[in-house]
């Protein structure tokens, strides 16, 4: 494959990096979601739950920042054409759901920032503390906590569409549309 045929390697990192960003960020929220703050208190101990919530926030800034810096590559470099050409369906639903999973991936941090400032929360980024933006307001932060788990529902499930095109076009198809994204040479 020709390194023309492939995005550049910033940008197949920063894929990567979001990657496990958000699956790592995915499992806490959908842990704490689950369990909630006092039972995840009895289980793990209040030492852990803080740590979970921190690290849950810090991986939220962290997407946001290496959500940026994808648009940024995307924008400013070639993106390698489909070798076959995809058809117009597949055309139709990888754009569709490419597009999504970049949404979902900016609104849902900028979502959790604004539902923990309302809260009356930080917003953590590991130590540091970062600006709310918003002022505490109980109900805004109750709507706004209840869009974010909406949307991590949908990225959940846009990772799952996007997964599956991948495997589809690597065990089934078996074109090139896996090597365009792989970090080995």
């Amino acid at each position: 494959m020709h390194e023309l045929d492939r995005y550049i390697y910033p940008h197949r990192m920063l894929h990567w990096l979001v990657a496990v960003a958000a699956l790592l960020a995915l499992t806490i929220g959908l842990t704490l979601g689950f369990l909630g703050y006092e039972s995840t208190v009895n289980l793990l101990g209040n030492t852990l739950t803080n740590v979970l919530y921190t690290s849950h926030k810090t991986l939220g800034v962290l997407i946001l920042l290496l959500m940026t810096l994808r648009i940024i590559t995307r924008l400013a470099f070639v993106v390698p054409d489909h070798e076959p050409p995809l058809n117009t369906f597949e055309r139709l639903v990888s754009t569709s759901v490419h597009h999504l999973l970049y949404g979902a991936l900016i609104v849902m941090p900028l979502l959790g920032w604004a539902a923990t400032a309302s809260g009356g929360f930080p917003v953590e980024f590991f130590i540091w503390h970062l600006p709310g933006f918003i002022g505490e307001h109980e109900a805004l932060s109750e709507q706004l906590f209840m869009w974010h788990e909406r949307v991590g529902w949908l990225i959940l499930g846009l990772i799952v569409l996007h997964i599956a095109g991948a495997i589809f076009h690597w065990k089934i198809k078996r074109d090139n549309v896996m090597k365009r994204m792989s970090l080995l040479d």
